[in-house]
């Protein structure tokens, strides 16, 4: 896993992979401070550096001279490990794929419209590595899971407005443990499931 460099602290210090995957883990820490902290530690990096580099990061997405989207995650990340064709409707994407080193079953995605610019990024299952075996809502615990992976496991899965930015809700009905059927909304941040909120249990169990 990489770790952070010694002069991570440095505001003039290059932008490395670890410090945009503690951009990552900050969006998280609303709501999963525990695995956030496990792995900020992991990182070798300190509270302190995580703020850093999340500080950083806005500067050069808002900054006045910023770069295209892409470019930065290019400069960032460095060359994508693959790339590939999307069709999504009538759209043509090129998706650049990256390796994360803090889950190492999942890549950040990059997808490119036609004309170059960001249409989505975040994090998704590695090409040919097998999801999760999601049948219930038990099996929807943080960091399981990606947002396509949920929306096929409980079709059909409606998409709601995220809270923030960088983050996406999903509204679906699925069985617990019991079989009983519930209306939930799973929250997740940068393509990771982050939490889900389910309501009280309909009248009739699963498949009746």
């Amino acid at each position: 896993m990489g770790r952070m460099p010694a002069s991570a602290s440095s505001p003039a210090a290059p932008f490395t992979p670890p410090h945009f995957q503690l951009v990552l883990l900050r969006r998280m820490a609303d709501h999963n401070p525990g695995l956030v902290e496990d792995a900020r530690r992991a990182l070798g990096a300190s509270p302190a550096e995580m703020r850093e580099a999340n500080r950083r990061w806005q500067a050069m997405a808002r900054g006045a001279r910023s770069r295209g989207a892409a470019a930065r995650y290019r400069s960032v990340l460095g060359t994508p490990e693959s790339t590939a064709r999307r069709q999504l409707g009538d759209l043509e994407c090129e998706a650049l794929l990256w390796p994360v080193p803090l889950w190492p079953e999942l890549r950040f995605e990059v997808l490119l419209a036609p004309n170059g610019a960001v249409w989505n990024d975040w994090l998704v299952r590695a090409p040919g590595v097998e999801g999760p075996e999601l049948r219930t809502v038990d099996d929807l615990v943080p960091w399981s899971c990606t947002v396509d992976e949920a929306a096929r496991a409980f079709a059909p899965a409606r998409p709601m407005e995220g809270t923030a930015p960088t983050r996406w809700r999903l509204a679906f009905t699925a069985p617990d443990g019991r079989g009983e059927r519930r209306h939930c909304v799973a929250e997740f941040t940068w393509g990771l499931l982050q939490r889900v909120e389910c309501g009280p249990a309909e009248a009739g169990p699963s498949g009746s």
